[in-house]
């Protein structure tokens, strides 16, 4: 019997699509991308592609539609993360804003046997710092300087990035155990930087370097995806998303390289679930971020001699990273459904640009995650999920020739509510 009804199903959805438009990105785990999308994948170590028992496919797989069946998911991410720099004959500097609330919202509809249809909204960030404006004493930056950040500008010193991306989706079984997926991808990002007027010199454009409040740019992409049942314990899936090219960020066009560019990288993974008992599965997934090829994110920080903002100018000198992502989850009993995971990438930061990364320490490699399902109904159901990443640093020189240690370590703790019919 359907106790949800169809059309308060649909207002609801679309209630539910405003309510979590405003996402607020502060992540900062694999680079800038969330370590899992839906609470059920970030409780096995972010976990995914090969998985249909969510809602999320337009950020995981979209071939997923096809299989997942008639559900709808909402939920929200405490996130908690603790951001610090050191340097050599100063001390240390901790940023402040250190917890964040991020929504997120699945919903998944199954047309026929063979079509799937879906939407997703979800969000990636990870520039959110936001450092004292009295780091450093007066005369601390040269003779006459006044009390300063510790990039020697004047207030505090951080940035603010947030993407959101909302992501309908179409998947279709070409046959009982194949399916393909695809999920246009539509982006919006507003970014602000605050305290780098000493940069002003190194500028092509130095009215629009710092403090000059939110700026956006808009983007459009896909990511395409197949998932298949390769026997009756065993499925496999991949999924793949081309550079997205954002308009540009006008009021940034003399700190980001190519006239204010930040586009979202390529990345692409492969994925592999499979149910060892009835009760127990594993999954792993293997992903690729290409960060080196959006200038404004991989440009190193100093050698090219091209001022900010210009094609050849600096900028946070980030590398591709690779990430496997480890999950089990266990059928406890009709209600309880357990979870564990690992997730491990590399570090997009070199050491060369530890300094320059104090506004985006992106430094974390390892996550640990847990998580579990309780059944309030049997077509209702409460999904939690909780993840840690032990503190890593990255040291550099700095201009003034010490050191600069960027430092960085996160727990963040979920909640979801589902319905499925």
């Amino acid at each position: 019997m359907n106790t949800f009804p169809k059309t308060t199903r649909m207002r609801q959805l679309a209630v539910l699509i405003l309510l979590a438009a405003p996402v607020t990105a502060a992540l900062a785990t694999d680079g800038y991308f969330s370590h899992g999308y839906g609470m059920k994948s970030k409780g096995m170590g972010g976990a995914a592609v090969a998985l249909t028992d969510n809602a999320f496919a337009g950020a995981n797989n979209p071939a997923i539609a096809a299989w997942a069946g008639d559900r709808m998911e909402l939920g929200v991410d405490v996130f908690m993360p603790e951001r610090s720099m050191e340097r050599s004959g100063l001390g240390v500097t901790k940023s402040d804003s250190n917890t964040f609330y991020i929504p997120e919202f699945g919903y998944n509809k199954k047309v026929n046997e063979q079509l799937g249809l879906g939407i997703t909204v979800y969000g990636n960030g990870g520039m959110n710092t936001d450092y004292p404006s009295n780091s450093i004493p007066a005369n601390g930056c040269g003779a006459g300087a006044p009390v300063s950040n510790v990039f020697c500008g004047s207030g505090r010193l951080g940035v603010d990035l947030q993407q959101l991306i909302i992501a309908p989706t179409i998947a279709y079984k070409f046959n009982a155990n194949h399916s393909i997926g695809m999920s246009p991808l539509l982006v919006q990002q507003i970014f602000k930087v605050d305290g780098l007027q000493a940069f002003a010199g190194m500028s092509s454009s130095p009215q629009n370097l710092t403090n000059n409040g939110y700026d956006s740019s808009n983007g459009f992409g896909m990511r395409l995806g197949y998932l298949g049942k390769v026997s009756d314990r065993v499925m496999i899936g991949a999924s793949y998303a081309p550079r997205i090219t954002m308009s540009k960020l006008g009021k940034y066009a003399g700190l980001f390289a190519e006239q204010g560019g930040l586009d979202i990288p390529e990345n692409y993974a492969v994925g592999l679930s499979a149910q060892a008992t009835p009760e127990l599965t594993l999954a792993l997934d293997y992903q690729h971020i290409a960060y080196s090829a959006v200038r404004s994110i991989a440009n190193p920080s100093a050698g090219l001699g091209g001022p900010l903002g210009a094609s050849n100018g600096p900028g946070f000198a980030w590398k591709d990273i690779n990430v496997v992502k480890l999950g089990v989850q266990w059928a406890l009993s009709p209600s309880v459904t357990l979870r564990g995971g690992i997730n491990i990438g590399d570090n997009p930061i070199p050491s060369s640009a530890a300094s320059f990364n104090t506004l985006a320490p992106g430094v974390i490699t390892t996550h640990y995650t847990a998580g579990l399902s309780y059944a309030l109904s049997p077509t209702t159901d409460l999904t939690a999920s909780y993840m840690v990443a032990p503190s890593n640093s990255v040291s550099g020189p700095n201009q003034g020739g010490g050191t600069d240690t960027i430092k960085m370590n996160q727990q963040s703790l979920g909640l979801q509510f589902g319905w499925h019919w």
